[in-house]
């Protein structure tokens, strides 16, 4: 099994349907108490959310990427700004695109039952991911050095995968109507924070060219109830 991850890696292209370009670093730090929800509610509509991965081996080769379903979430919004909200993204979901895994003697198949068995998010034992946002500020374009174009906020939010829970800040793109608030963000995050070690150990050289970065993309959009 480790051969079939040998050459390529867990990742992500956020929250939108391939992540190109450079993705902002997340700040991380412990567990924030999550905002509280005013305003108007609008709920998610998960038909046209998805989250986004992509992953490469050090140095950028052999890139793996796919997708993750949203199954829930909702936003609430006062005076034109969502002010908190959260989703639940179904981990057993996890696709792996096969346009991807190129190698012949690869199929995406293995690589996506590997990253949902125990080495990695081990989605039997933990079948959902959650955000909850815990702050949502605007943005200072001057502090942004890539990230999804048009980014005009900074969220930030506490991220439970596994049995951890951190809280990570990335900047967003907002965008809210009368009837409908869409969120796109980018943002890359050390899976290692979470607990997830697979392919970290110091002393198999078989394991160095694993990266521990998962560019992340989310494309969310909420309908107003």
């Amino acid at each position: 099994m480790r051969k079939i991850f040998l050459s390529m890696v867990v990742g992500t292209a956020i929250l939108f349907a391939s992540c190109g370009g450079n993705s902002s670093k997340t700040q991380v730090s412990e567990k924030q108490e999550v905002a509280e929800k005013e305003g108007d509610v609008y709920v998610a509509d998960v038909e046209a959310s998805e989250v986004n991965w992509r992953a490469t081996h050090k140095g950028g080769l052999a890139p793996r990427w796919g997708t993750l379903s949203i199954s829930s979430g909702e936003l609430s919004v006062t005076d034109g700004n969502v002010n908190a909200g959260d989703f639940t993204i179904d981990m057993k979901s996890l696709q792996v695109d096969a346009a991807s895994v190129t190698e012949a003697d690869k199929k995406a198949s293995d690589l996506q039952n590997h990253l949902k068995n125990e080495d990695f998010f081990n989605v039997e034992k933990h079948g959902t991911a959650t955000f909850h946002i815990t702050q949502v500020a605007d943005l200072d374009l001057s502090t942004v050095k890539d990230g999804v174009v048009g980014a005009n906020k900074l969220v930030s939010g506490n991220l439970t995968l596994l049995d951890s829970t951190l809280n990570i800040s990335f900047p967003a793109k907002i965008d809210v109507q009368d009837e409908k608030v869409a969120v796109e963000a980018k943002f890359t995050v050390n899976r290692v924070d979470w607990g997830i070690k697979f392919g970290t150990s110091e002393l198999d050289p078989a394991e160095w060219g694993i990266s521990r970065d998962i560019e992340v993309g989310v494309n969310f959009e909420a309908t107003k109830q």
